[in-house]
């Protein structure tokens, strides 16, 4: 009999207890193993549910049950998570979590923690919601050289961008849908400015390359400032704005990561990926790109990946050695995003064709139905973008948009 504990019973908590009771006979079954739900720790009261009796609001009584082997935390923020988390790999109890704050800033310790203490740190849902992309990585994908991963992470800022494309409804308009339908908070702070994409970026750059990265060392922009103009300009060009968390590996041999907007070109896989939907593109030598689709998020589908790292954690009575990253005491083998070779969206105002082909002379030019005099729009050539920069110096106060193309 293998039993576990769920720590938390918000969205994410009550969605895996809920698909665990539904699905137990199926689980025990197929997993070929007698797995049960003992615990589920909430500072709340729940009365009335089919397993009220199985709520504490101690997280001792979980640590000190020798029975319980393995963890759900999907609390969510770092504490008291990581104190729990940390606690209980510490007593070789497994931990699956869908915390992606947790792995992204406290990822290379706990991973450590679980090697030291014989279980395992499982982490599928933090960053695919239901999309398996961790396990590929390092079992399925691990005869290859994985050169760069780009993907949309986020499913509210997917939806936003989808309606401001599709729908020609303003940013703020968008947001409020959004919001309306649940599927972005009342402080959507966290999505929209790009934080939420950016730990998940985090997660995949450390296990692909090795290394942990940490959110404060990654370029990030949200999509805040991004206007019906600029979408209908990437209409215009034959594509799409997405939000997109990438990571590459440099000629230098160090990586890319990044989250911010982009240019996506109808051609590519990630620009037919819409509404709350989730895409993530994997880059390899052996494969040349997989695509990896499907509901990055959401109670059941999120709960569906924790209950797949639970069972795994209950089968392996050891560490899973290939599903790890070192710490980093530096961030030396991250490249300055300013010295890559980009093409840029620019959006400018007050100007003419002749000012800007002096400043850019292999510039392609687009345009917009309804576009105004002296508003002029471009696609640059192939450079650096701190050259882009210094050529924009000129054009100080005169530039209204400005968005990288994925050229991944």
């Amino acid at each position: 009999m293998s039993k576990f504990a769920v720590l938390g019973h918000g969205v994410v908590g009550s969605g895996t207890v809920e698909l665990f009771f539904k699905n137990k006979e199926k689980i025990c079954r197929r997993s070929e193993m007698d797995l049960d739900l003992k615990y589920i720790l909430d500072i709340r009261d729940f009365p009335g549910l089919p397993y009220s009796d199985l709520f504490t609001k101690d997280i001792n009584v979980i640590l000190n049950d020798d029975e319980v082997t393995v963890v759900a935390e999907v609390m969510g923020g770092v504490h008291p998570a990581y104190e729990f988390v940390s606690e209980c790999l510490k007593r070789g109890k497994s931990v699956a979590t869908s915390n992606k704050e947790l792995v992204a800033v406290k990822g290379a310790e706990l991973l450590r923690l679980a090697k030291e203490h014989s279980c395992n740190f499982m982490f599928e849902a933090s960053t695919g919601g239901a999309i398996p992309i961790i396990r590929p990585i390092h079992k399925c994908l691990a005869a290859n050289d994985i050169t760069a991963c780009a993907g949309i992470l986020n499913g509210t800022t997917n939806y936003i961008l989808t309606k401001m494309l599709s729908d020609g409804v303003s940013f703020d308009e968008a947001l409020a849908e959004a919001q309306r339908l649940g599927y972005a908070e009342r402080d959507p702070a966290a999505d929209v400015e790009g934080h939420d994409a950016c730990r998940k970026i985090c997660i995949l750059s450390s296990l692909i390359y090795g290394s942990h990265v940490y959110p404060e060392w990654v370029h990030c922009e949200g999509i805040t400032a991004l206007t019906l103009e600029d979408a209908a300009y990437a209409k215009s060009w034959g594509g799409v704005i997405k939000l997109i968390g990438s990571v590459k590996r440099t000629k230098d041999g160090r990586i890319l990561p990044m989250v911010a907007p982009r240019f996506v070109n109808k051609g590519s896989e990630l620009a037919s990926v819409e509404d709350v939907f989730n895409g993530i593109m994997v880059y390899g030598d052996g494969f040349e790109r997989i695509m990896f689709y499907g509901r990055g998020a959401g109670k059941l589908p999120t709960a569906s990946a924790v209950l797949g790292d639970v069972i795994d954690c209950a089968k392996h009575k050891i560490t899973i050695l290939s599903q790890t990253w070192e710490d980093s005491r530096d961030n030396s083998f991250i490249a300055d995003y300013k010295e890559d070779t980009v093409r840029l969206y620019l959006r400018l105002k007050d100007t003419d064709a002749d000012e800007v082909k002096k400043a850019f002379p292999n510039a392609a030019f687009i345009t917009r139905e309804g576009q105004p005099a002296g508003e002029i729009a471009i696609i640059t050539d192939s450079e650096k973008e701190s050259a882009v920069d210094e050529k924009l110096y000129d054009f100080k106060g005169r530039v209204c948009g400005r968005i990288r193309l994925l050229d991944i």
